[in-house]
């Protein structure tokens, strides 16, 4: 623990010193002497333009189902930050409360993983090699397990049943915690990327609203911890929503990558499968089953709740 902490340490005076070259250059300064007005409005019209470029680019490149894929894991790693906005009026929520809405995550999650990855998975595997789909999609879910173990193994942070008492120690703990969190974000979005490279809106659909949902929690566990330990409640919000959008990166990958070698789609549904299924087993249920039995006996129902919640939406978009 002593050396993911010295990882932090230096990853924060990294970040500061960026930070600190960004205030320090010309172009910054002639930004903020504007009056707030021009400031903002310089500020929105650099950012719609850098978005123009990027959308265009994409779609010029690689189509419409490409931005679509790409615009929805944006909004998907979002919901980190409106799930994070409670922080901004409460310190803490109750144990209860917060382990209703992990296990409603979990079962979202599962429904997703079920619906939308492994059935479309084993659909189009057995399409492209009759009959093997289903060693295809067994295959990538393996390796969306080990990338993740890997990731865990490699990377300094602390895990998601550490999150109530991460409420009451250090921030360098905490930073782990949210490392923790936006290793996990990148597979989530890969998966949405993917679930579009099918070309069906509808499978692509259900998964980024069942991510943003599973999201939302996520965001929450990130800021109240930042809040308890007097941090900027704004701050804590932003790097809520900083964690969610690490996302649309890995939903920019899946899409292409589905979209230039189809393929390897079967392969792509069933690893976004394993490393969800790797998030919920390692990480979410844990923590909701951690103590007493009223508190796994809430998460329960509330997982089958979110998992029916995501079954019927899944049954009318189809």
């Amino acid at each position: 623990m002593t050396t993911s902490i010295q990882t932090v340490k230096k990853l924060q005076l990294f970040l500061t010193a960026q930070l600190a070259r960004i205030t320090a250059s010309e172009s910054y300064r002639k930004l903020m002497s504007l009056p707030p007005v021009q400031r903002w409005a310089s500020v929105a019209g650099l950012f719609l333009l850098s978005q123009a470029i990027v959308f265009g680019g994409l779609y010029v490149i690689f189509g419409k189902i490409v931005v679509i894929g790409f615009l929805a894991s944006i909004l998907a790693g979002l919901a980190t930050g409106v799930g994070a906005l409670p922080a901004l009026f409460f310190r803490n929520i109750s144990n209860n409360l917060f382990n209703s809405m992990l296990g409603g995550a979990a079962g979202v999650m599962l429904a997703a993983t079920a619906f939308s990855l492994l059935v479309p998975g084993m659909s189009f595997g057995n399409a492209v090699w009759p009959g093997k789909g289903i060693y295809f999609v067994s295959f990538g879910m393996m390796l969306g397990a080990l990338f993740l173990h890997y990731a865990d193994r490699q990377l300094p942070h602390v895990h998601f049943d550490a999150v109530a008492d991460l409420r009451r120690t250090s921030l360098n703990k905490i930073w782990l915690f949210i490392i923790a969190i936006t290793i996990h974000n990148f597979p989530e979005g890969m998966s949405v990327g993917v679930s579009y490279g099918t070309g069906e809106m509808k499978t692509g659909t259900v998964l980024a609203i069942a991510i943003a949902l599973q999201n939302i929690p996520e965001g929450l566990a990130v800021a109240l911890p930042l809040v308890g330990l007097n941090y900027n409640k704004w701050h804590a919000v932003g790097i809520a929503t900083v964690t969610g959008l690490v996302e649309p990166v890995g939903g920019l990958l899946g899409i292409t990558m589905v979209t230039l070698f189809q393929p390897i789609l079967p392969i792509a549904m069933g690893f976004a499968a394993g490393a969800m299924l790797f998030v919920i087993s390692e990480e979410i249920i844990p923590e909701t089953h951690g103590s007493t039995g009223n508190r796994s006996r809430y998460a329960t129902f509330a997982l089958m709740i979110g998992f029916i919640i995501m079954m019927i939406l899944d049954n009318l978009l189809g």
